[in-house]
């Protein structure tokens, strides 16, 4: 896009389950999780992509169950002063108003639990309807889009095998249960950005948002 309109909130009737997973360029365990995005990332700024598997959800009696939606985030600094530039890449078998409304709710325009995003987004570098493919499998997590983001992150294993580290209980956008990860294998290769992930941070989340019409 060559110019961006920040959008105004229009509260839109929506619901989204299912799960939040990503990678960024932390080099240790994000700090904007327990700091709720007023620490600094560990290297200053932060480069990263999230993949987003709806499991059940609707915008404004659209399903939107079994669809995935990827996103590229380069935040400058601090999570919470803003100045994000996005893109969005939003699962081909949406229809035109699925595809509609889930940019509404990934800019914060739907409202609801993701409307902060209308103060931190400064910019929509892109859009498009693509392939995403997102695997779920034990510990591991998988998101392909094209060779535009090729990434793969684990869990973290705990004391007990059957209860990975997690940060629980939290106030974090995402939701209060996050789920430590490491970057494998994990990519960036689209819109100037060329980023490599492995053996960085990573995060997964079980997510449980909706709208506030």
């Amino acid at each position: 896009m060559a110019s961006y309109q920040r959008p105004q909130i229009t509260p839109a009737d929506w619901a989204v389950k299912g799960e939040l997973f990503l990678n960024c360029s932390c080099e240790v365990f994000c700090p904007c999780v327990v700091s709720l995005g007023a620490h600094p990332p560990t290297e200053g700024h932060c480069h990263a992509w999230m993949g987003i598997a709806i499991d059940e959800g609707h915008f404004e009696g659209e399903s939107l169950a079994g669809l995935n939606v990827g996103l590229l985030v380069d935040i400058p600094g601090r999570m919470g002063e803003g100045n994000w530039k996005v893109a969005a890449y939003v699962d081909d078998n949406a229809s035109d108003k699925a595809y509609d409304g889930l940019l509404q709710i990934f800019s914060g325009q739907a409202g609801g639990t993701t409307g902060l995003f209308t103060m931190l987004v400064s910019e929509i570098i892109g859009a498009e309807r693509t392939q995403v493919l997102i695997e779920r499998d034990g510990k591991r997590r998988v998101i392909k889009i094209g060779r535009k983001i090729q990434g793969e992150i684990e869990m973290i294993e705990g004391a007990r095998e059957d209860h990975p580290v997690m940060i629980t209980n939290s106030k974090y956008w995402m939701g209060p249960d996050i789920i430590a990860a490491t970057g494998l294998k994990s990519r960036v290769r689209d819109y100037g950005r060329v980023w490599d992930f492995g053996g960085k941070s990573a995060e997964i989340c079980p997510i449980d948002w909706s709208g506030s019409k």
